[in-house]
């Protein structure tokens, strides 16, 4: 899903990208790596806290960047609105299966 938010023009990332969405009000959705910076990630969530936007902290930053064809990425910002809510939501199930599992 994140490959096709890409696709779509529909992700900002790269920190100042990511920043810049945020501070206009595109930023729908803040994905924030879990293996990135203690400093990385508390400033994107602080800054979607602030500016009550979703914001989750989801897989690797291999990973993330894996997803949408580039290198590592600290952190991801969707800016559509669709693209946000599902893809909030099919993270928000991988969670919530791996708390079942105990993972």
């Amino acid at each position: 899903m994140l490959g096709l938010a890409q696709k779509a023009g529909r992700i900002a990332s790269g920190e100042v990208a990511a920043e810049n969405a945020i501070r206009s009000g595109a930023a729908r959705l803040v994905i924030a790596a879990s293996d990135a910076s203690a400093a990385s990630r508390k400033h994107l969530l602080d800054m979607a806290s602030y500016r009550k936007i979703p914001a989750l902290v989801w897989g690797g930053k291999d990973e993330l960047g894996q997803a949408i064809g580039k290198s590592e990425r600290a952190g991801l910002v969707i800016t559509d609105e669709g693209f946000a809510g599902r893809i909030g939501s099919l993270i928000r199930q991988e969670t919530e299966q791996k708390v079942d599992q105990g993972v």
